[in-house]
Formats: structure tokens, sequence, C-alpha cells
């Protein structure tokens, strides 16, 4: 195209934008101290809703500037308020405002990372101009209801149903584990829609009105404190034919879609590894500090913690390499998810170790009880996105080639009682 900016002049635009609407972040490097500021280590950020409220208002409005500036969906259609440029594009926008103060746009992640992208690829058009451009100009907030509490980690199992009704769908059930629910605009559902057909093909997705009659979104406290998950329950919620996703009794291909993108979010956001979130210098500082840097078995664990989050960054930046070529997110996907837990597990045992009872008693001491969030919060991570185990599985099977492990949907033996069971 003729008026294609270079990436030069495109981030000449960008710099423009941000030094006229923001403030650089301090840039002189320093190194860290321990005992030095804020020892918060937590993995899910726990504030109290008049805070999350506010700080979800300053998050929209920038968005909204952006969008309006013609920077909040770079490599987007045009049609829905996009730039057409580009993916280089947009991750030159990103690494330059990561140099400015910005509102944390954390309550996007999940509708932008794995809503937004399904309903591109399989929603109408009627849905595609009634949310893509709100969505990335901060208007709307998605979140994903997949998760059931009897069909966490076999999602293919949810009972959830949607029976139809006209041009309607009436939508019935109980969902778990919902980020976000209670601040967000849309989401995204799957819903059985045919009992009678084998568990991955009956069925169906849809955009649902996260505000409409009969949805009940309730919080669920954590270990951690927080209440950042929510159940919701639906009873008899109407959504219109035109919010299908794909279609009926093909959820299971729209599901996909999601959790590819949910997998390369959630590996991609960490850098796959463990260490982003406090770094080799605090891990250090803190066994000088508790006078275990000369212990060669200390040493040696933690030069284990950063060999994997190394390794991890660089497993990981293949995969990412290969969606920025336009190529769908596969199952190495699952390794990045899977590398993600497994380097935040190694850490908050490392971390244990050295410690010791400081991490269980809060004695008010900088830098000790205050890693416990971190110890709480691994185990959500383990489960979010698709546990361990099913990474796992998914691992062996999509990308080492091991054979499938045996169950109901690939034995035949069991075939017919399947379907006779979910019949009655």
């Amino acid at each position: 195209m003729a008026d294609t900016p270079t990436i030069d002049e495109f981030r000449t635009e960008v710099r423009t934008f941000l030094d006229a609407n923001t403030e650089r972040k301090e840039t002189r490097d320093k190194p860290f101290v321990w005992g030095d500021g804020d020892d918060d280590v937590a993995l899910f950020e726990e504030v109290d809703r008049e805070v999350e409220a506010r700080q979800l208002a300053e998050a929209k409005a920038w968005r909204a500037k952006r969008f309006d500036a013609g920077l909040g969906w770079v490599s987007g259609p045009s049609a829905y308020g996009g730039r057409d440029l580009p993916s280089s594009y947009e991750r030159a926008y990103s690494q330059l405002e990561s140099q400015y103060q910005v509102p944390a746009q954390g309550f996007f992640g999940i509708g932008l990372g794995m809503v937004a992208p399904t309903i591109a690829a399989h929603a109408t058009d009627e849905v595609r101009e009634a949310y893509l451009a709100k969505m990335y100009r901060g208007d709307i907030v998605g979140c994903q209801l997949f998760s059931e509490p009897g069909a966490g980690s076999d999602l293919a199992s949810l009972q959830a149903k949607a029976e139809r009704d006209g041009d309607e769908w009436l939508i019935t059930g109980q969902k778990v584990w919902t980020s976000g629910a209670h601040y967000s605009d849309i989401g995204e559902i799957i819903c059985r829609t045919d009992a009678d057909l084998p568990k991955h093909k009956g069925l169906t997705g849809f955009v649902v009105d996260m505000r409409a009659p009969g949805v009940d979104i309730r919080p669920l406290r954590q270990m951690t404190g927080g209440a950042s998950f929510n159940e919701v329950f639906f009873d008899e919620v109407r959504v219109p034919d035109s919010h299908r996703l794909g279609d009926v009794n093909q959820g299971w291909s729209v599901a996909l879609t999601t959790l590819m993108n949910e997998r390369a979010s959630i590996g991609a956001g960490a850098g796959g590894g463990g260490m982003g979130l406090v770094g080799v210098a605090r891990l250090a500082e803190m066994c000088r500090h508790f006078g275990v840097a000369d212990d060669p078995l200390v040493r040696q664990q933690l030069m284990d913690v950063y060999i994997n989050f190394q390794v991890s960054r660089y497993t990981n930046q293949r995969a990412m390499d290969k969606i920025r070529k336009g190529e769908l997110p596969g199952p190495e996907m699952s390794i990045a998810k899977l590398a993600l837990t497994n380097n935040l597990w190694r850490t908050a045992n490392f971390v244990a170790g050295v410690l010791g009872p400081r991490l269980a008693a809060d004695t008010g001491e900088w830098g000790t009880y205050s890693w416990s969030k971190l110890l709480c919060g691994v185990p959500g991570m383990k489960v979010a996105g698709g546990t361990d185990e099913i990474m796992k599985n998914i691992v062996g099977e999509r990308v080492l080639g091991l054979p499938k492990d045996p169950g109901i949907d690939t034995t035949t033996a069991f075939k017919d009682l399947a379907v006779g069971t979910q019949s009655r």
C-alpha cells in the first residue's frame, strides 16, 4: 500500500503519541538492593473491588485514547478499526509503550488474547462488527466460560446446555474459575447442544451478554486471599442465534482456537519462564542476605532455576516466531505453558528452601512472608489454561508422537456406552 509508513516512520508516530499523552519511565538502571522498595512477588494481583473499578476505568481510558489515535489494533483489519499493518509494527508499538507509564492492561488479556481471535475466526459478520472494534478500544471486556465443576481438564465433558428456541438459544448451567467475569461485558461460552452425540461432537460456542437476565456471577475466594476468579450461573439465558460461534455441534474446533490462543498468551506472557516475575538478582541477593550464597547445593539449585528459565525462553521464542509469521499456534504452546508452571514451581521450591519457616510466619521482615503469595498462586497457574497433566498428554501425543492414552473416546468398546449414558 502506498500510504503504509515505514517502520521508522511508524516508530516516530508512536513516540509522538506517547510523549504527548503520558510520561516516560525512569530509564536509569538501578541495581537490586535487598530491603529496598516493595517486596511483593504475587502471581495474582489482589485488590478490592473499589480499587479494581478505578484501575479498570483508567485502563479503558488509555485503550480508547490509543484506538482513536490509530494505535489500538495496529495489525488488525481496517474494517474493525485496525491499521492493516504487519505484526512487526504491533510489536514495535508494544516495545515503545513499555518505556512509558501507562495504566495496567491486564483487564484485556483474556478478551484480546483469547476471545477476540475466536470471534474473528468463527463469528458472524454481525458479531464481528458489534464487538471487535469495541474490544480493542476498551469499551467492552471479554471473559472465557469453559471450565465447569465436573469438566475442567476434561473440557469435552461439560454439561451446561443450550436449547434452541426459534431464532434464540436458552443457556442453562454453571461455569467456574472464570477470571474477570465480574467486570466483563461479554463472554465466550461452550455449551452442550446435543447430548446424543459423543462428547466432543455435541458442543456449540456462543457469545453471551454477561449482564443479560439469568446471569448470576459469584466470586470465588482463593487461598491467596483474593477473589479474581468467579463461578457463573446461567438460568435460561437467551442468546440470539446470530451470536453462535461456528456451526451447531462444531464447538470443539471453536474451543481449540481459544485454547491454543490462551496457551500462547499465558506462555508468551511470562516468556515461558518463571524468573521473569522476580529476576535472578532478587534470588541471588536473598541467598546472600540469609547467608547461604556460598552453599554449593544452593548455588546449584539457583543455577538450575536460571538455566531452565533461559531454555524455556528460547524454546518459546521459536513458537512465537511461528505465530508472527501468520501461522496458527499449535501444540508447541502447550510446551510454553508447561514450562511456565514448572519454572514457577521450581522457583517457589527454591525460595521455600532458602527461607524455611520465614515463609510461613508473617514477622514483618522484608522479603520473607511476601513470597507466600507466589507459593500459594502457583497451584492456580498449574490449572489455568489446561492442567499440567493435559499439557503433558498434548506434548506426548502431538509433539513426540506417542500413542494416545486409551479413553472413552478412543476405545471402540466404550463408544456405544458413552453415547447411551449421555443420552439418558
